[in-house]
């Protein structure tokens, strides 16, 4: 079961706005904060709490009770001054854990540097999304693990089609480890080796990066499936 969050969000662009909807969604405990007025009051509605401050001001964070929320997210992009202080303002009041925005890769440096526990680059992370796809024939979605490390969904290969796991033996002959089948609208996960594949299976899988994008521009991994025909959820 799900174990919601408490989390507070500074900064309510068009990130910070769509990161809120997603987190609201979830049932998480969304307190929001933005130094524009007409902002803050266009959106309060929408969620658990809201106010108007300017959080470069430690005395304005300090009403808050920073230690409280499980995640405080720093979600300014244009003005990186006030990221930066922000966040040292967070970790100087005792925050659990705090994910701020870069838009460069020395503004994550420094990030890291005043207290950031995580920070998210977007623009880097969707173009390496995009070079994944542009250099591989068959991958529907890519999520990095760490530098070396990724998971990948992709069809089933033509080749796997009527073949249990332990004939096609995925993770000695490829590198990569099968986590969930994907059938229709039913997840399979952790499939014991058994499981015969079929035609229409997708397969999340883990492995070596570098690894796995070798397999999907073989042969051995072509299929009839295109990656636009992603199962809707």
């Amino acid at each position: 079961m799900k174990t919601n969050k408490t989390v507070l969000l500074i900064g309510m662009g068009k990130f910070g706005r769509t990161l809120g909807e997603k987190l609201m969604g979830m049932g998480d405990e969304v307190m929001i904060v933005d130094k524009n007025e007409d902002v803050v009051n266009l959106l309060a509605p929408k969620y658990t709490n809201a106010l108007i401050a300017n959080c470069m001001n430690i005395d304005n964070l300090q009403p808050m009770d920073i230690p409280s929320f499980d995640v405080c997210v720093v979600a300014i992009g244009d003005d990186f001054q006030s990221s930066l202080e922000i966040t040292a303002n967070l970790k100087d009041l005792g925050a659990k854990y705090i994910v701020s925005k870069a838009t460069t890769e020395i503004q994550r440096k420094f990030l890291f540097r005043v207290g950031a526990d995580e920070v998210i680059y977007p623009d880097r992370d969707i173009a390496e999304r995009l070079a994944v796809k542009i250099n591989t024939s068959n991958v529907i979605n890519f999520v990095d693990f760490d530098a070396d490390y990724a998971i990948f969904e992709i069809p089933v290969p033509d080749k796997w089609i009527k073949k249990s796991i332990i004939d096609v033996n995925p993770r000695g002959k490829f590198g990569m480890n099968i986590l969930i089948v994907k059938k229709d609208k039913q997840d399979i996960s952790m499939p014991n080796g058994t499981y015969v594949f079929e035609e229409g299976d997708l397969i999340v899988v883990f492995g070596e990066t570098d690894t796995i994008l070798n397999f999907t521009n073989t042969k051995e991994s072509r299929s009839k499936i295109k990656y636009l025909t992603k199962r809707e959820d």
